[in-house]
């Protein structure tokens, strides 16, 4: 359905179908009063016998035994306007005919063939969430990171890309707490590489990531005896996730810790559902995710969070910056705290990629 390879192919005989719409008439006509060109010296020419033909009209050229069949709605959805349609609504049919169906090589390439989970609550991007727990009061979620495309062989459509890229990607997961003169009271560094693969509506990756938390210095001069841990991960991960419609993805990861450090176990798990319809431009869409993530640490400890609002999009890159709600239920977020627990809710700001 997102195949670009395969949808890019669809358009070929409309296309022929169009020139003919404008050209045929004029050139049947032509025929129809053709006369032969002069004899060129020494060579010589049998009379042609000529019959008229009648000038094919628009409707004949757009008759059923002449067109392809049109796409259905639910093959391809209308989209809204985006910013180089001049503003007209194009559907994901016409979109196709402006991308290339040529696989090429391409370094630095637009978009990612494996999105970020929306609710996944270790994923790199750029983000600032301030949530309140019941017991303790607001603390702030910060972000500062993402992941971008290094090379990729595929097509070059950002939004319904297919092929193989190759990523690279890292964050700053860190926590303030406002509640104490703004301490930095704990932060998680992620740093990974993915290969991904796309084609249609399914994508897959693998790779590796390597997390490790940190304690805040703040915290650690009010909390004396506070003992920290040392957590690493180095895991090796795979992952797939599959459109079931154009705005609904589900998706599931498996990841395998090579090495870990200080409570870190082998196995962790990833699965989730979310809505992301392709709504370009203004004045946007809504979003939503839910996201659970298992780790095999301190006895298999599993967190859920629940995320949605307003989003836009942009049609030639295909990120989206986001405003909305979250709700997280699990094992403290902030790894370096693991084998405690936390309810949050609250809201914020994303930027993916």
């Amino acid at each position: 359905m997102r195949g670009a390879r395969r949808i890019c192919r669809l358009p070929a005989a409309g296309l022929v179908l169009a020139a003919l719409h404008f050209a045929a008439p004029a050139a049947f006509a032509q025929s129809a009063a053709f006369s032969p060109s002069p004899a060129l010296p020494g060579i010589r020419h049998s009379a042609p016998v000529l019959t008229p033909t009648p000038a094919l009209t628009s409707t004949d050229l757009l008759s059923p035994s002449l067109t392809t069949p049109a796409p259905d709605a639910r093959s391809f959805p209308d989209r809204s306007a985006t910013p180089d349609s001049g503003g007209v609504q194009l559907s994901q049919y016409q979109h196709s005919l402006q991308c290339d169906d040529d696989f090429t090589l391409q370094f630095a390439p637009t978009g990612l063939l494996y999105k970020s989970y929306l609710a996944g609550e270790k994923e790199p991007r750029f983000q600032s969430v301030w949530l309140v727990e019941k017991d303790r009061g607001m603390v702030w979620e910060t972000a500062l990171g993402g992941r971008v495309g290094i090379i990729r062989y595929g097509s070059s459509d950002p939004v319904f890309p297919e092929g193989w890229q190759l990523d690279m990607e890292g964050a700053a997961l860190a926590r303030v707490d406002l509640e104490e003169e703004s301490d930095l009271e704990a932060a998680d560094f992620r740093f990974g590489i993915l290969s991904t693969w796309r084609m249609g509506p399914t994508a897959v990756k693998a790779g590796y990531y390597h997390l490790s938390s940190h304690i805040g210095d703040e915290y650690l001069i009010k909390n004396p005896g506070f003992q920290r841990l040392n957590y690493v991960r180095d895991s090796a991960i795979i992952g797939i996730s599959h459109d079931l419609t154009d705005a609904v993805t589900v998706y599931g990861e498996f990841g395998y810790a090579f090495n870990g450090e200080d409570g870190a176990k082998p196995i962790e798990l990833q699965y989730g559902i979310q809505y992301n319809p392709p709504d370009f431009g203004w004045p946007g869409g809504p979003f939503a995710g839910i996201n659970g993530h298992t780790r095999e640490d301190f006895g298999w400890i599993t967190s859920v969070n629940v995320v949605g609002g307003w989003q836009w999009r942009s049609r030639k890159s295909n990120r989206s910056l986001r405003l909305g709600m979250q709700y997280y239920d699990g094992p403290a977020m902030q790894w370096e705290f693991a084998g405690q627990h936390e309810s949050l809710l609250g809201g914020g700001i994303w930027f993916d990629y």
